[in-house]
């Protein structure tokens, strides 16, 4: 592949007990060129007071740096408190509790934005999944904190939530409540809607599947990212999508066509660098 080209995955996870480092240089090795790093819930940390949201960013920061030193990617790094977690925290602790224990996590994340470990809050947001109306309200209490933290620090947002029909527009009116461009509020794992109409400004990320990106580009715009969420679980090495799936898609958009190679440019180097280069 083509070395002018960049190859780049908006979504992956290290994980300490996992592939990690090797992971990447497989990516690198078959032509990926950056990434975007984002936090998990590790097993390794356990959560019980808002304080231990930034030792689990660490973990992040560790694996980063050993893929720096390991790799010549470019490693863009998301931190945030992961969204589903208000659902245990507030069975052992309370919703109030709970809520306040991600705020905390993400006023740690945004110090460390603020810092330069990271460039990017994330990935943050709301359950995926049906939940109580007092567990949705209170995700979006902390969701808006985090794109009025974002708003401070000038930086993305990277969004784990529903995907319904009204999702982005619901996201892009949180933005606007706390002040943050809708541009900089991605849709991790977003269905193919990239059309002025069905974003309302927010910014896509798209698995990376052969339908996905046919559909997305087929409607006649390139504003979008693609991702394949590798999450990096040796007990489930075929979840989600391959650490090599990006690099073999762009390859085959190069041989066949199918990607303008303009498009290539914008989707894995323009979008992400207008996003995490500010």
């Amino acid at each position: 592949m083509s070395e002018k080209v960049p190859v780049y995955d908006n979504h992956i996870h290290m994980s300490p007990s996992g592939r990690n480092v090797d992971a990447l240089k497989e990516y690198e090795s078959l032509g990926g060129t950056g990434l975007t790093l984002v936090t998990l819930p590790y097993k390794e940390v356990r959560i019980s007071r808002g304080e231990d949201f930034a030792r689990s960013f660490e973990i992040t920061y560790s694996l980063a740096a050993k893929a720096r030193e390991a790799t010549n990617l470019e490693i863009n790094i998301a931190v945030g408190p992961y969204p589903v977690l208000i659902i245990p925290l507030a069975e052992a602790y309370g919703l109030d509790k709970a809520e306040e224990m991600l705020i905390k996590g993400m006023e740690d994340a945004a110090r460390d934005v603020a810092e330069g470990k990271a460039v990017a809050l994330g990935e943050i947001g709301r359950p995926h999944f049906p939940v109580s109306q007092e567990i949705w309200d209170a995700s979006n209490r902390v969701l808006l904190r985090g794109m009025e933290l974002a708003k401070e620090n000038d930086c993305p947002v990277i969004i784990h939530c529903e995907s319904e029909e009204d999702t982005d527009r619901s996201l892009a009116e949180l933005a606007d409540r706390a002040g943050l461009d809708r541009g900089l509020v991605v849709k991790h794992s977003s269905p193919p809607l990239v059309t002025d109409e069905e974003t309302y400004g927010v910014m896509p990320s798209i698995p990376a599947s052969k339908t996905n990106v046919k559909t997305a580009i087929g409607k006649g715009t390139d504003r979008f990212m693609i991702e394949t969420d590798y999450i990096d679980d040796p007990e489930k090495p075929g979840a989600i999508m391959s650490v090599t799936t990006v690099p073999k898609k762009v390859s085959a958009w190069l041989a066949n066509g199918q990607v303008p190679v303009e498009s290539i440019h914008r989707i894995c180097g323009d979008i992400p660098d207008s996003l995490y280069k500010r």
